[in-house]
């Protein structure tokens, strides 16, 4: 698959890539773990990519704000940090201090200046960079302007550490030869690759050139590598890594649309990890929103796949017009569809046996998806969100479903809808809100079941707000779910589209 790259507000979410060298300009010092909260260093199946930047057990929620304003200037972006504790994440800035923070380039200690047009916090991610045992947030700029040069893009580290973000020990990523529009770290992601490192591996995705690989060693990030694919052209949003082999080495996803196909599907490249580091596999059918996780419990991190349009001649349900979402199962090969590597997916769209049924050509079901386990019962649940779905008569209100997992795969047994109207949530659907654009699951309170986290980045004409649902070993609540915006976090809120980017 050759890769060229195309802008995202998802992390998530490639590569021919540039001969041009990257620097990290970054700070002194590497902080021991303690012992007592020291976490694994290196992330390789989906249940090691924790988000624990203080390593006391508990989750932390990473919201990137690209839009938002800082020192008055527009789309400047910032990032804010929620903290876990046993009763989860605060959502507001009056919790104790410490529990929420607000990162921008006007931080002490973060590179750059904050300036219009930024996006800081377009794309975020956490991994454990340093092998220190603390998680590291990664930050992605990429209307950054090197100089003279426009949108040449940038990243930022800032480490963890026992009391949480170091900002005395941060980092940026840029090209020594900036190219205009390339829009470096518009995706980003972390995880352990391959063996012999310090910690996890950085990757990276541009618009010009796709692919980048960094590794933290002697205080620095160094590229290591650009590995390169055949097959269909990709123009590249998205990413996702798990172990779908069960190798003991993470591997990559990264999707997006293919002009081969006129950008009517999805396309996936996968990268295996391993000893030598990534390397391309195949192509896989689907790919818009990725989320990774064990769904079946076999020990195989399994993948799942977003289809927004709902068109791909592999399904069953080819013409759904409110979206698919694909799911291949890890195994020895990695992850294969139905009839085993290199085939389709299990397809399912809003018509399969068991959900809701009746979609429309908007809903873009599956343009998020995350993969936790919501109840307990030990296998990874998939959620599934559908921002353009109807609710009662609101175009565009946006909806959530949760599917579940079990030792037979994904299944709609248990499954659960819901929408701002549902009984227990706060707020009303209206036409436009978009609820359900962004969607993570996520343990915060260390209960073992992964809450969820669903935005609608346009909210409130375009302000954005978050909501948090509880989970229990029956599936998610509405009762006790609460909202929030960027302001109850000490954040600008205006024109912010608040949740646009969430750290999976």
């Amino acid at each position: 698959m050759s890769i060229t790259t195309r802008t995202t507000r998802r992390t998530a979410g490639s590569a021919a890539v540039a001969a041009a060298s990257f620097l990290l300009l970054a700070g002194a010092g590497i902080l021991a773990a303690p012992t007592a909260f020291a976490g694994v260093p290196g992330g390789t199946a989906a249940v090691d990519r924790n988000s624990d930047f203080d390593g006391d057990g508990y989750n932390d929620l990473l919201t990137g704000v690209p839009d938002g304003t800082v020192d008055g200037k527009e789309g400047a972006g910032y990032v804010t940090v929620q903290y876990g504790a046993p009763n989860g994440v605060g959502t507001n800035n009056t919790v104790p201090k410490g529990e929420v923070q607000l990162v921008s380039q006007s931080t002490k200690g973060v590179p750059g200046t904050s300036e219009t047009g930024d996006h800081f916090g377009q794309a975020v991610a956490t991994g454990d960079l340093d092998g220190d045992s603390y998680d590291d947030v990664v930050i992605g700029t990429p209307g950054e302007d090197e100089g003279t040069v426009e949108d040449a893009g940038r990243v930022t580290v800032v480490h963890g550490s026992a009391k949480g973000l170091d900002f005395e020990r941060t980092g940026t990523v840029a090209a020594t030869t900036p190219v205009a529009g390339a829009r470096f770290g518009h995706a980003v992601a972390a995880a352990r690759f391959t063996g012999d490192i310090d910690g996890d591996q950085l990757v990276v995705l541009d618009q010009k050139t796709g692919l980048h690989v960094f590794t933290y060693h002697a205080g620095l990030l160094r590229q290591v590598g650009t590995p390169r694919s055949t097959g269909h052209t990709l123009q590249a949003a998205y990413l996702t890594t798990g172990d779908y082999d069960s190798d003991g080495f993470a591997d990559l996803v990264v999707s997006g649309y293919s002009p081969d196909d006129d950008y009517t599907k999805g396309w996936s490249a996968l990268y295996a990890g391993g000893a030598e580091g990534l390397s391309y596999q195949r192509d896989l059918h689907g790919g818009l929103g990725t989320a990774s996780g064990d769904i079946n419990g076999d020990g195989h991190d399994d993948l799942v796949v977003g289809q927004r349009s709902g068109v791909d001649e592999t399904a069953g349900d080819a013409d759904a017009p409110g979206g698919l979402v694909g799911v291949y199962y890890g195994g020895g090969d990695g992850p294969a569809g139905t009839e085993g590597p290199g085939t389709a997916p299990q397809w399912w769209s809003q018509n399969s046996p068991g959900l809701l049924g009746s979609p429309g050509a908007h809903d873009s079901w599956g343009s998020d998806v995350s993969v936790a386990d919501v109840d307990g019962d030990g296998y990874a649940d998939l959620a599934v969100g559908g921002p353009g779905e109807d609710a009662d008569g609101e175009q565009g209100a946006g909806a959530v479903s949760l599917l579940r997992g079990s030792r037979e795969g994904l299944t709609a047994t248990g499954f659960q809808h819901f929408d701002q109207n549902t009984r227990g949530i706060p707020g009303a659907a209206e036409a436009g809100d978009g609820w359900g654009a962004q969607v993570r699951l996520i343990d915060t309170d260390g209960d073992g079941r992964a809450e969820l986290v669903a935005a609608a980045p346009d909210e409130n004409a375009g302000d954005g707000a978050v909501w948090l649902l509880p989970a229990s070993g029956d599936g998610l609540l509405a009762d006790g779910s609460r909202s929030y915006n960027a302001a109850a976090l000490g954040g600008s809120a205006h024109g912010a589209h608040f949740g646009s980017a969430i750290d999976e």
